[in-house]
């Protein structure tokens, strides 16, 4: 365990040239007398670690100190193959680069690892899209990629999606790509000499939207504390919760109430039920939001006599009358456990 968390310090102060006493422990999970610790031992080892003293002081290599990447096992090597989506790298253009990466990393593994690629590859696949939906590349993608990676300003015409349609023209500083359920979003910014009065930023865009793109030659400078998967996290959070503009309130039998969370949203039901009111009959009124009242309509179907809607009016009357038909097409048969 300790041997694990010496190589991986070393790693990182060669990746990052100097850290700190609380950096490093933050990333090795330990104090940072542990790490006063184990920097002593790498130095008795004979890795030359430096050790600034003072408030503003830290660790360092000395002298442009390397280490080769040795040591490796099968759970490591196969995890590493694992790493990439080849999907995703094909749609970025960065298959070719993937490969020749795994190329150089087998070549470097001890002998005995070099099926490792091979066996990964014949026990996990990650299918990105989701059901029901033809994969397809955005042509635009790779070009918004270049961008990202070189942090240059990119001149786009997007398609709109909402109500007022038409393309727009934007200058954007394009900061990360993410893709979900098997679409590609970008995550750009919007220069400060290009915004709009009162308009936020930080915005996201589909990528298959995009009609145009021209990579400038003009560089951004990167917000350093900008964080791509925290970003992404809560702008998806953001959005999920905007699409539940309407309310409906539900009586749930016990059943009802463990289901309701695998047919409607499941931030919504858990905030629905943690307010409910139960009644006397062991049932639980709640207040749902939802995204409108034909979306909940489906959902709702999905629980059956486990659910009760007390409103709106228009909804309770759609599930009853859908209730009176189901009935009308089983009229003919017994009831359960029972005799005609």
């Amino acid at each position: 365990m300790r041997a694990a968390r010496l190589i991986k310090m070393v790693l990182l102060l060669q990746a990052r040239r100097e850290m700190t006493g609380g950096e490093l422990a933050a990333e090795l999970e330990v104090s940072e007398r542990t790490v006063a610790r184990d920097v002593l031992a790498l130095s008795e080892a004979g890795v030359p670690v430096y050790a600034d003293r003072g408030r503003a002081g830290g660790y360092r290599l000395v002298g442009g100190y390397r280490t080769r990447l040795t040591g490796m096992g099968r759970s490591e090597a196969e995890a590493l193959f694992l790493s990439g989506v080849p999907s995703a790298l094909r749609d970025l253009g960065l298959d070719d680069a993937a490969s020749a990466a795994r190329l150089k990393v087998s070549a470097a593994l001890d002998p005995a690892l070099r099926d490792v690629h091979e066996g990964s590859a014949q026990r996990f696949h990650l299918d990105a899209p989701g059901w029901w939906q033809a994969p397809g590349t955005p042509p635009l993608l790779p070009a918004l990629a270049d961008a990202v990676w070189s942090d240059r300003r990119a001149a786009v015409r997007y398609r709109r999606g909402d109500e007022r349609g038409g393309e727009v023209e934007r200058e954007l500083e394009p900061y990360g790509v993410v893709l979900k359920a098997g679409r590609w979003y970008l995550a750009a910014r919007v220069p400060a000499d290009a915004a709009l009065p009162g308009r936020e930023a930080w915005r996201v865009y589909r990528v298959d939207r995009f009609t145009e793109v021209a990579v400038r030659d003009a560089h951004f400078d990167r917000d350093p504390g900008f964080d791509l998967a925290a970003f992404w996290a809560e702008r998806a959070a953001s959005f999920a919760r905007s699409l539940l503009r309407s309310e409906v309130t539900l009586r749930l039998t016990a059943a009802g109430t463990r289901r309701l969370r695998h047919v409607t949203d499941r931030a919504a039901a858990d905030e629905a039920l943690a307010a409910g009111a139960s009644g006397a009959d062991g049932r639980t009124t709640v207040a749902l939001r939802v995204e409108s009242e034909e979306v909940a309509f489906g959902q709702l179907a999905g629980l059956g006599p486990e659910c009760e809607v007390l409103a709106p009016p228009s909804l309770r009357a759609r599930v009853a009358e859908a209730a009176r038909r189901a009935a009308a097409l089983y009229g003919d048969l017994p009831p359960a456990g029972g005799q005609r």
